[in-house]
């Protein structure tokens, strides 16, 4: 519930594109200083942990998601027309230690149509990889998201299956020639939180919404007679076809719902050893309970892949720090890394502020940072 609190009073103003400030995809303007710093991630020779490709030393993610500001509006919303602050805000991003940032990106904001990808939008994008490779940041590009019903476009919406599968794989084929070849980019994510329907056809592409955002959506309405596990697969095969034609190395993964949280026994879908084949990496989200820990912990535990493992989703929603340092010191072991959220304001911000909201980030933002390690999050013993 606190995270519906928090997301109150949203806005979707579309920012108006100006001239003159971006680059092109083909030529990012990279600083050859700045992009020295960074080396590219791989997986280690054993496909079990993240490496950084020319010292081979162990990369652990330590990142925030950066999907909106605080006032909830999308990165999209202002990326273009309040570039300055993207910019301050990475630079408070990495004053909180972190390494990778996990951004948002809307279907309806990079397809203007079903054969044509917005340029503008694409070079808006190369113009944030610019940006992190000069503050030494790793992108998490999380797309296809319909975050705001009212962004996506209707003939999107109206699409079967297939027609809307294609226009999928044509939105990953253009963010990957977009960001193929920047040692900044880490992963690309298909979907945030993708499920599929049960027994009975659905009608909507989205599924329940959170203080007006939509963050789960089902990738088909209708199995069909296909099991789910056949559908998940199909799925990302055909997504990671569409990324390698343009970028072969980088890393790709899903961030999944662990319905083990809710049901025990639930076995993942998209992290079926079958249906995960041509994934890197783990994805899951999770937000332990007060007094839960334990649940959270039997819960990771059902994602035992030979692949790297990122909590790419975990923020004290339901349970305090302390229990969240807990979770962190009793899962480090099987983990590669946590992402929390940032939201444009710092620390010293929130302390200036009254309320619970604020109490909580300044609390939560605080300990992020003292934590910070270059191996992982520092905790005693």
């Amino acid at each position: 519930m606190l995270r519906a609190i928090w997301m109150i009073g949203l806005t979707s103003a579309v920012m108006a594109l100006g001239p003159g400030c971006l680059g092109t995809g083909a030529a990012l303007g990279r600083s050859p200083a700045a992009t020295a710093r960074l080396e590219a991630i791989q997986l280690d020779e054993d496909g079990l942990h993240f490496i950084r490709s020319g010292s081979r030393e162990r990369f652990f993610v330590w990142g925030v998601n950066y999907d909106r500001d605080d006032a909830g509006r999308l990165l999209e919303d202002y990326w273009i027309g309040e570039w300055a602050t993207v910019e301050e805000d990475f630079r408070e991003i990495v004053a909180l230690g972190a390494n990778v940032v996990r951004i948002h990106l809307q279907l309806g904001r990079f397809m203007a149509q079903p054969n044509a990808p917005d340029p503008l939008a694409l070079a808006q994008l190369a113009r944030l990889v610019r940006l992190a490779e000069q503050t030494g940041l790793y992108l998490n590009i999380t797309g296809l998201g319909c975050y705001h019903r009212q962004d996506v476009p209707d003939w999107y919406d109206g699409l079967p299956e297939a027609d809307r599968w294609a226009v999928q794989a044509r939105f990953w084929a253009a963010i990957a020639r977009t960001c193929a070849g920047s040692p900044a980019i880490m992963c690309y994510n298909l979907m945030n939180e993708p499920i599929l329907p049960g027994r009975d056809p659905e009608s909507d592409w989205l599924a329940g919404d959170l203080a007006g955002k939509h963050y789960v959506q089902r990738i088909a309405l209708d199995l069909a007679g296909r099991t789910r596990e056949q559908v998940a697969q199909a799925w990302i095969d055909r997504l990671v076809e569409a990324i390698r034609e343009h970028d072969s190395r980088t890393l790709i993964t899903v961030g999944a719902i662990p319905w083990a949280m809710v049901w025990p026994k639930a076995k993942p879908i998209f992290y079926d050893p079958e249906v995960a084949r041509n994934l890197d990496f783990v994805s899951v989200h999770i937000y332990p309970k007060e007094g839960e820990v334990e649940q959270a912990l039997a819960a990771l535990a059902v994602y035992k892949l030979e692949k790297p493992l990122v909590i790419e989703e975990i923020f004290p929603l339901n349970c305090s720090i302390e229990q969240i340092e807990t979770f962190i010191g009793r899962s480090r072991d099987r983990v590669d890394g946590y992402i929390s959220f940032y939201w444009g304001k710092t620390i010293e911000e929130y302390a200036q502020e009254e309320g619970l909201t604020a109490a909580i980030m300044h609390s939560w933002l605080t300990w992020f940072r003292e934590h910070a390690t270059a191996t992982g999050p520092g905790l005693d013993g």
